[in-house]
């Protein structure tokens, strides 16, 4: 009677397939922690060279992160309340031996089996013990990745607000060195637009009201006719003085700007819009206006004004004063200006 009941609480303690599903899937869980521990690491060293897109990167792989931590944590506590299941199923099957020992001692004719049955479930109690050890350093070891998944989002959410306030500051000196800038311009520009007052009033003193040489805006406009023959780009002898008069100004002035201002003379050259045959030295408009300019400049440029502060333009018929079809239209549109200009 005895034995039977024994037999039918040998079958009923069959727990060896559960504990093997607990081990598989403790081990199983090692390596999606470890698959997932190496895949984060490759993507957070090709996602922190960004900037602002490696900062949108990094914010996602924290949630990540922070759901995987979640997981491993339930995982924990899977593992714990299956600890727990092998300690309870440890402290029956003590309470087992115990029992069948104490029937074997009462029972002389089963004594020997009983003995060995004590042996056999002694035996498979130190075998559960080393599992059961071997499960707890499993849950250290993930206790361990837990802690170190953690060091992780905190080194991660440190360098983020390193990069934020890098970002700020950064942000800030540009914002400084723009309105530094925009100062300086400001002053600069100023103080040609002085210089060019001073210059247009000295020209005017030295050259008087004539009707062939006016000021439009910021510019000093004198008629091509004044300076070169019709379709020719080399100055007329009795254009010189005129131009003479311009440099001796421009030398006045130039002398008094100071060295930090980068400042040209501009002159432009411009036609009407009546086209020229082709057939010529010049083939456009455009390369007798460039051409003009040019001739102009250098000729300045044997007057003393350094070739660094002047400047050759040609805008052939594109930028006319008067966009009339008469002879007087065409007459104001065929004419050479003066402008003091930044570089």
């Amino acid at each position: 009677m005895a034995l039977a009941k024994y037999r039918r609480g040998g079958e009923g303690m069959n727990y060896w397939p559960g504990f093997v599903d607990a081990l598989s899937t403790l081990i199983l869980s090692i390596i999606f922690i470890l698959t997932v521990f190496v895949v984060v690491q490759f993507v957070l060293q090709q996602e922190i060279s960004g900037k602002d897109t490696a900062l949108q990167r990094l914010n996602a792989q924290i949630a990540q992160l922070t759901e995987l931590l979640s997981m491993e944590t339930s995982n924990k506590g899977d593992l714990e309340q299956q600890m727990a299941q092998l300690r309870a199923s440890l402290a029956t099957a003590e309470a087992d031996r115990d029992k069948f020992k104490g029937i074997a001692e009462g029972s002389g004719a089963g004594l020997a089996d009983a003995q060995g049955k004590a042996s056999d479930l002694a035996n498979q109690l130190e075998g559960e013990k080393k599992v059961s050890a071997r499960a707890l350093a499993q849950v250290e070891i993930l206790n361990q990745q837990i802690a170190a998944f953690r060091r992780q989002l905190a080194a991660l959410e440190s360098a983020l607000d390193a990069s934020e306030k890098k970002d700020k500051e950064a942000q800030s000196q540009i914002a400084n060195l723009g309105q530094r800038l925009n100062l300086a311009l400001a002053q600069r520009v100023e103080e040609l637009k002085s210089y060019r007052s001073d210059f247009f009033g000295r020209l005017r003193q030295i050259i008087g009201n004539r009707p062939d040489i006016r000021i439009v805006g910021d510019r000093f406009v004198l008629q091509s006719e004044l300076l070169f023959d019709v379709g020719k780009a080399d100055l007329k002898p009795e254009a010189l003085p005129e131009i003479d008069k311009i440099a001796a100004a421009m030398a006045e002035i130039g002398a008094k700007i100071p060295a930090d201002i980068p400042w040209v003379l501009r002159v432009d050259g411009h036609t009407d819009i009546r086209p020229i045959s082709g057939a010529g030295q010049f083939k456009s408009n455009w390369d007798l206006s460039a051409a003009r300019a040019i001739a102009v400049v250098r000729y300045l440029a044997t007057k003393g004004i350094e070739p660094q502060h002047l400047l050759a333009a040609g805008f052939g018929e594109f930028q006319p004063l008067d966009t009339g079809n008469t002879e007087e239209a065409y007459r104001r549109n065929r004419r050479i200006e003066f402008k003091l200009t930044e570089r």
